[in-house]
């Protein structure tokens, strides 16, 4: 994976090959931050990325100037990596080893943005409640975007609080605000 832009563009990050990921793709990754960058300034944005595996997102949001990312995955391996990364290249990320729903009942924390790669196998319940707990909780900042990437064989469009969906190649991503 490489980050796509920002201060750290063209870096290129491997991961160990052990970690149990599916990685978004660059030119899904692309397209969703030229939607982003359209919609936000990346300097004010505090970010909380769900299910974050390699970091894949966590960097692209810090090498762009983003404020504050949290980094939320159970695998140990993975939140292990994502600190290893993150010091290495000095970005502003703190990492939670967590399921990430019990993450989303307990958190107090709050974002402008919140990023969701769950894996493609799950549910629309599973993936209902992400949306259902994240609104319910009062988890985005004012104006705040709630994004969760997914197979473009699940439909989530019959969602409350669904805007929009854009699909890249296999994934898509489904914007609730």
């Amino acid at each position: 994976m490489r980050i796509v832009s920002g201060t750290h563009k063209g870096k290129k990050i491997t991961a160990p090959k052990k970690l149990p990921v599916r990685p978004t793709t660059d030119f899904a990754k692309e397209a969703l931050f030229n939607i982003l960058n359209n919609n936000y300034h990346f300097s004010a944005l505090k970010v909380i990325d769900l299910f974050s595996g390699t970091g894949n997102i966590t960097y692209e949001f810090a090498s762009r100037g983003a404020r504050e990312i949290i980094a939320v995955d159970a695998h140990f391996e993975c939140v292990k990596f994502i600190n290893r990364i993150t010091e290495e290249l000095d970005m502003p990320v703190r990492t939670v080893k967590s399921d990430v729903f019990k993450y989303l009942t307990a958190t107090g924390e709050t974002a402008d943005i919140i990023f969701a790669d769950p894996p493609y196998n799950f549910d629309l319940e599973a993936l209902s409640s992400i949306v259902e707990t994240t609104f319910s909780r009062n988890l985005l900042n004012e104006n705040g975007t709630l994004i969760i990437e997914h197979s473009k064989k699940m439909d989530l469009s019959s969602l409350e609080h669904f805007t929009v969906a854009r699909k890249y190649g296999n994934s898509v991503f489904s914007f609730f605000e």
